[in-house]
């Protein structure tokens, strides 16, 4: 990670949860790290990743526990490291996936992940027997961050996420399109993810070597990788966010804007797990799944507002990115409950 990195203010409060009620506690670890405690007092106030990642360690060691006391059984120290042993010996990433939920299950009581596969979609969704409702938010995004990072790290690429829910309201983080996706839905009274099940046909790249070096900084390493705000995508994110299809510089130009060579901007970009054109088809998703929720564009507009030269092939890779029709999401986006097909 680099210095200028740096984490919302959010998963800082998700990590001290369990010590709410010992605020002088929490205060000095926050201390110990690095953090000013009045940082906890602000919505949008971000914490450096260094120091987020001191905080991560000592608060598993304070506690105990690797899932920072949001369950009641927890990880002890060196479950993480457990469980990653196994995954690596998977041959490709559907039977990895499987071993890690069930490997999770060893450990957490409160908490269970199913992986369903229909069609050419896949979907993990979580069953909570939290009752606190602002403990189990926090339970459950800290679990699917963790699963869904260490499946990057095991494929060797970043695994784009086609559609987020989450069962209980919180408050909408700047971080929100890079960790779960641009298809958010808060407060859907159900919790998974859903992407493309051709990820789970990649193989696993990692071995027992690279899992030597990969656990000498993770599992925060892996979440701060996702929750990056400074890093080089995010930059370029926003830049392509804030324009026109039409209006999108190629690779080079891009890589001049950024001040850097066409091979270091490649390398800086693959570091954080993604390529340009993978950055370019996240944001025409975002895109397209703003104009379907809140503009009166026909379904032929957004295909064209997004870079798609006929709408036939916007409803083939939408059906391909959500499983449903544009119109049949807009319908359901507008629709009083909202609630999401089932997988």
């Amino acid at each position: 990670m680099r210095e200028n990195d740096t984490v919302a203010v959010y998963f800082v409060r998700t990590m001290l949860h369990a010590l709410r009620a010992q605020p002088e506690r929490a205060a000095a670890l926050l201390a110990e790290a690095g953090i000013d405690q009045a940082v906890l007092e602000s919505s949008v106030a971000r914490v450096p990743a260094p120091a987020f990642a001191r905080l991560w360690l000592l608060l598993i060691e304070a506690l105990n526990d690797e899932f920072f006391n949001l369950d009641s059984h927890g990880m002890p120290q060196g479950s993480f490291a457990l469980i990653c042993r196994g995954l690596i010996q998977e041959p490709t990433l559907e039977k990895a996936l499987r071993q890690c939920l069930n490997n999770f299950a060893l450990f957490l009581r409160d908490i269970r992940g199913q992986l369903t596969i229909k069609g050419g979609r896949a979907v993990i969704s979580l069953r909570t027997g939290i009752e606190d409702p602002l403990t189990r938010v926090y339970a459950e995004e800290t679990f699917l961050a963790l699963v869904i990072s260490l499946l990057c790290w095991l494929a060797g690429r970043r695994i784009v996420i086609d559609r987020t829910a989450l069962a209980d309201t919180r408050p909408a983080q700047e971080d929100d399109p890079l960790l779960w996706g641009a298809n958010v839905q808060l407060g859907s009274g159900r919790t998974e993810i859903e992407f493309a099940a051709d990820y789970l046909r990649l193989p696993v790249v990692q071995d027992l070597a690279a899992l030597k070096t990969f656990l000498r900084s993770a599992p925060q390493w892996l979440v701060i990788r996702y929750r990056n705000q400074n890093g080089q995508v995010a930059q370029v994110y926003r830049y392509l966010r804030a324009r026109q299809y039409g209006q999108w510089p190629t690779l080079l130009a891009m890589a001049e804007r950024q001040g850097l060579s066409p091979s270091s901007f490649r390398r800086q970009l693959e570091r954080e797990g993604r390529s340009y054109q993978q950055i370019k088809d996240e944001v025409r998703r975002a895109m397209a799944f703003e104009c379907l929720r809140q503009t009166h564009l026909s379904i032929a507009e957004v295909a064209e507002h997004t870079g798609f030269q006929e709408p036939s092939a916007f409803h083939r890779a939408f059906k391909k990115w959500t499983g449903e029709s544009p119109g049949s999401y807009r319908q359901r986006m507008l629709s009083p409950a909202g609630a999401p097909p089932v997988a």
